[in-house]
């Protein structure tokens, strides 16, 4: 069976690097930066966690996911405080990725309920809180799996309601999902989806839209202008590009990149560059 979340992890990838390995003590504040997700795991309590709206309560050991920028407040005793393992995510597109906006504003999940990550919270807690040489990088690292096991989970379990995830979760409509991500260029057509789904046309098409929030056709057209917009980031050529993510010519390419998100690849690349 193909991996669900290979080509999306390997096309769009997620990285972490830890700030804070300690007690966190008080009100602290933690203000959205307009790039970075952050995912905090508590070791020990009782903390509230405000992002607007009435405040979490933690009494347990949890994992705090924000995939997307979104600042936050944590409060806890003004002494004992609350021991914290916090990282900031970088999702590779910024709120174009497709993993980061699939997924909820905020995930609140009590360590336990983190189906085989035991090993690695006991590895990450344990590197967290001593001084050993090469500490940062490992730290980083057993983030990035606790994120991925996240991920596997929410998908797993249907724990993800509309959005990429969703479709993902879905025993027959992930099939054709894995499809155009590993052939963007192939010149699907709704018969071609949907057999590889196992499923009639019209069945495909409205699963498709309930559980993904979009025609087939839309999505293709936004996976492949992701697909662009990571390879300008890297300053790869627009014929090139176009070739590459499914398009005969760079006009083709600018009228489904304008169609999806308003700009040209010029402006976008433009707007890009002044906002990095």
């Amino acid at each position: 069976m193909v991996d669900r979340l290979a080509a999306l992890l390997e096309r769009f990838p997620v990285s972490a690097q830890v700030f804070n390995a300690g007690a966190l003590c008080g009100v602290n504040l933690l203000e959205a930066d307009d790039v970075h997700g952050q995912l905090h795991l508590v070791r020990r309590g009782p903390l509230e966690v405000s992002h607007g709206g009435a405040p979490v309560r933690i009494e347990a050991p949890s994992l705090l996911l924000y995939p997307r920028p979104l600042s936050h407040r944590f409060s806890s005793d003004p002494e004992r405080g609350a021991d914290m393992a916090c990282a900031n995510l970088r999702f590779e597109g910024g709120p174009g990725n497709p993993v980061a906006a699939a997924l909820p504003a905020f995930v609140c999940m009590p360590l336990t309920a983190l189906e085989g990550s035991g090993p690695v919270l006991e590895m990450l807690f344990e590197e967290a809180f001593e001084r050993r040489c090469g500490r940062q990088a490992m730290i980083d690292r057993l983030f990035e799996v606790v994120m991925i096991q996240l991920l596997r989970q929410l998908m797993e379990r249907g724990e993800v309601t509309g959005g990429l995830l969703a479709g993902l979760s879905h025993p027959r409509l992930r099939h054709a999902l894995v499809a155009m991500h590993e052939a963007p260029t192939r010149d699907w057509t709704l018969e071609d989806l949907a057999a590889a789904s196992g499923m009639s046309r019209s069945v495909f098409a409205a699963s498709f839209r309930e559980a993904v929030g979009s025609t087939p056709g839309q999505y293709l057209l936004g996976w492949r202008v992701g697909l662009a917009q990571q390879a300008l980031r890297r300053g790869r050529p627009l014929k090139v590009v176009a070739s590459e993510v499914g398009y005969g010519s760079e006009a083709a390419l600018s009228r489904a990149f304008k169609a999806h998100c308003g700009l040209s690849p010029r402006a976008w690349k433009q707007q890009y560059a002044a906002a990095a």
